[in-house]
This record gives structure tokens, C-alpha cells and sequence, in this order.
């Protein structure tokens, strides 16, 4: 899709009414769909985190970046995921989470970086963390600079490619519910794609879809 025709869709994403629980259980394992319907969040006291759901220009069309995490002894060794990490008490709120990881993460500063929209917040039961999702939009092309101690590559994932129905499928992984499990996944350049950030990706398709689907 052509960011600048893209840019004129994003006022609308603004009023969206987000679809939650409805939109990640698309895409979450069968083990998770009961837990998300009576999930009490606050009783797991959970550890919060912020991510950055970025699109931005690329040669005149738009973008999102994901990254590739290192491999390390923990729950989310190697995953695809979104730029973002661990709440400070130095932030001032969440948003400010969300910039300062990717900043640290992938060497994009927070002035390059309009917040448009706070998703839908998703609870991690692995590794006991409360994500909050954000939606930005930089206005101009973008080099990455990764941070190698915690990110081996970097995805950038054409949106047009993301809207199109032929990336979901079924991979049989093993999670912490079951081994060897059947669950549905996005196929990105080759990566699968589960879990939380499926989830997450989830109704940010829905959310544009609602609001750019008469573009394709």
C-alpha cells in the first residue's frame, strides 16, 4: 500500500473501537481461548512491558517492522516479536515504554515516532508479563540499528503483505500448554509467528482492515 495514500486512512484508525479478546483468539492456541474469556489479570500481579506496532515508508509504501529476538535461556528465546520491553519506573507512563525500548532496540528515536492508538493490553502467562501494545507511524524512511545483545534481525514486513489472508496458517509447535500443539500462525518471510504476537497482530489486522479494506 502507498504510505501517502495509507496516511490518509489514519485519522480514522483513531476512533476504531478495539476488538480485544475477540480479535486474539483468532489467533491463539485452543489451550488459551477459555483463559481469555475469564482471565483476572490483576490477581496474577503481573511484571508490564510496552511494544511499538511500527509502520513507516519504504521506497513510497508502507511498512511494519518486527524483530527477531536473540537466543537466550527464557521463555521467548528466539521469537518474532515487536520492538519493546520492561516498564521502568523512570517512565513516565507506558507510551514512553514503548519509545524508549524501540529506541534502544532498533536505534529509532521517539521524536520519529507519532503515537497513534493503545491496543488492546495482553497478558503472557509464560513469563507472567502485561503487554501494552501501541500503534505508531514515522513520516519519513527509516535505517535500523539493532541492539545485538537482544536483537539478531530485524522483519520488514510490506503491510500489504500483512492484510493478505495467505500468511495465516496452522504449525504444529510445542508451548507451554502441549507438545507438539496445533496452532494457527502467521508465515512471515519464513518466520512463524505465534503466541502473544499473533495475538497482537491480530487486531491490529482487524483494527485496519475495519478502516483501509476498500483500498485492496
Amino acid at each position: 500500500m502507498d504510505f501517502q495514500d495509507f496516511l490518509q486512512y489514519v485519522p480514522n484508525l483513531i476512533p476504531v473501537e478495539l476488538p480485544a479478546t475477540f480479535a486474539h483468539i483468532k489467533m491463539a492456541p485452543k489451550e488459551r481461548i477459555q483463559e481469555l474469556k475469564n482471565l483476572d489479570v490483576e490477581s496474577k500481579n503481573p511484571r508490564i512491558a510496552a511494544v511499538m506496532m511500527l509502520l513507516y515508508p519504504k521506497k513510497g509504501k508502507t511498512y511494519l517492522v518486527l524483530i527477531v529476538r536473540n537466543a537466550y535461556n527464557g521463555v521467548h528465546s528466539s521469537q518474532i516479536a515487536f520492538p519493546g520491553g520492561k516498564y521502568e519506573n523512570t517512565d513516565a507512563n507506558f507510551e514512553e515504554t514503548a519509545l524508549r525500548e524501540t529506541h534502544e532496540e532498533i536505534g529509532v528515536a521517539p521524536e520519529k515516532i507519532e503515537i497513534i492508538k493503545h491496543f488492546t493490553p495482553m497478558y503472557i502467562p509464560p513469563s507472567n508479563f502485561l503487554v501494552h501494545p501501541f500503534l505508531g507511524i514515522s513520516k519519513e524512511e527509516l535505517s535500523f540499528y539493532p541492539d545485538i545483545r537482544e536483537v539478531a534481525g530485524i522483519i520488514e514486513l510490506p503491510l500489504s503483505v500483512f492484510l493478505d489472508d495467505e500468511i495465516i496458517i496452522e504449525a504444529t509447535l510445542s508451548t507451554s500448554y502441549a507438545a507438539n500443539a496445533l496452532v494457527p500462525a502467521f508465515n512471515i518471510q519464513n518466520h512463524i509467528v505465534w503466541g502473544a504476537t499473533a495475538m497482537i497482530l491480530s487486531e491490529l489486522r482487524d483494527v485496519l482492515k475495519t478502516t483501509i479494506d476498500e483500498y485492496f
